[in-house]
């Protein structure tokens, strides 16, 4: 406000610059001229103290709600993303310990846009451990719908039943991409990979056949100790230890049944027949030799199924034509088929088993005599074997 304003307002002096001479009446006059006039400053003071601090507010506002639009609507990308980022979600880590991860490998524009996003699929407690590939950029959404079980980064292993542990520990090598030496050291640690008691301390036999998925970082002994734990679950399913004692023998005698009839049996349909020649044998009076070429086979550490003449002759503890009763363990991982023979034997007077023609067809014969065996073996010599 200039001086002539202020003077005009407060009535100090007239126009020519002099000061005013007053009277009585104009004196009153005046007075209340210039109460009214204070009046009006008074009004006007307030009001341009408002207009400024509504500025200020206003001002403030719209800061403000620039800050609450960012936290309603955090930064996102739009689209799938370029590149490749691996992200591995450790066991226990939640929703948004993930999101401040995938911010940080530049996955997501932000954590709180990914927190928004799973918890928008209500995902936010189904995240599994694991290794996953991402790409840089994506939107949120994306990232949620990738990290899902299908979408892990895992190892493959396809183990087949009847391989001797020897074989499975080369497979495993090779499938994983893991020094074969440490399955061996890890194979012989059997401490840690909680066999079962009537395993004797050995893993041939208990390495449970079967296609497992590994996680990258999956060291050979926590593979070695999953293939136990199937084993376990299989052992539990068909009541090993029930079912052994009602034939009479020991949990670790079905296992080594079973893998004789794994490493003997060409297809499924003969291997309970297999299982009841050799539980005829075991029980025959006097006892018979179980006469199994694949027990050689292991001993020798040779694949096939027919030994020579002079190979049954050799001295091991293997060799089923020279020592009575079950060989001293397993000879190979038998599966869930073997393992259910060898509990539940046919019913049936058989002693012996020829598969006639195994150049050209898995089928294995059966015979009770003598005479039945040795026609079974004329056959076999016929088909040129």
């Amino acid at each position: 406000m200039n001086d002539l304003d202020l003077n005009t307002l407060l009535g100090a002096e007239d126009d020519e610059g002099r000061t005013r001479r007053r009277t009585r009446g104009s004196g009153k006059r005046g007075g209340r001229r210039r109460r009214r006039r204070r009046n009006r400053g008074g009004f006007l003071a307030p009001l341009l103290a408002f207009v400024v601090l509504a500025g200020i507010i206003g001002g403030g506002g719209y800061y403000g709600y620039l800050w609450v639009s960012d936290a309603l609507v955090p930064d996102d990308f739009t689209g799938q993303g370029t590149g490749e980022v691996v992200l591995e979600i450790q066991q226990g880590q939640s929703a948004s310990e993930v999101a401040t991860e995938l911010e940080r490998l530049g996955v997501v524009a932000s954590a709180k846009a990914f927190v928004n996003a799973i918890g928008n699929a209500n995902k936010s407690a189904s995240l599994q451990p694991g290794e996953y590939k991402l790409r840089k950029k994506m939107s949120a959404a994306s990232a949620v719908a990738m990290l899902s079980p299908q979408n892990q980064l895992l190892v493959q292993a396809r183990i087949p039943e009847g391989w001797r542990l020897s074989d499975t520990l080369a497979k495993l090598a090779e499938q994983t991409g893991k020094p074969v030496k440490e399955f061996q050291a890890a194979a012989k640690d059997t401490d840690a990979l909680d066999l079962p008691s009537y395993a004797g301390g050995k893993l041939e036999g208990y390495a449970f056949p079967a296609t497992y998925r590994f996680q990258p970082k999956t060291t050979p002994k926590q593979m070695l100790a999953a293939m136990v734990e199937r084993f376990k679950q299989t052992a539990e399913q068909y009541d090993i230890e029930d079912g052994a004692k009602a034939l009479g023998r020991s949990p670790r005698d079905i296992i080594i049944i079973a893998s004789i009839i794994q490493a003997e049996a060409g297809r499924y349909e003969d291997m309970g027949k297999i299982s009841r020649v050799i539980y005829n044998r075991l029980n025959h009076e006097p006892e018979m030799e179980l006469k199994m070429d694949s027990t050689i086979m292991y001993a020798l550490k040779k694949n096939g199924h027919a030994a020579t003449d002079a190979e049954t002759k050799i001295n091991h503890p293997y060799n089923t034509y020279r020592h009575l009763g079950l060989p001293p363990g397993p000879i190979a991982n038998p599966g869930d088929h073997a393992i259910e023979a060898a509990l539940n034997p046919e019913k049936g007077s058989w002693l012996f088993f020829v598969a006639t023609d195994p150049k050209r067809s898995n089928v294995t014969e059966f015979a009770t005599t003598d005479a039945e065996f040795a026609a079974l073996l004329a056959k076999y010599k016929a088909n040129g074997n």
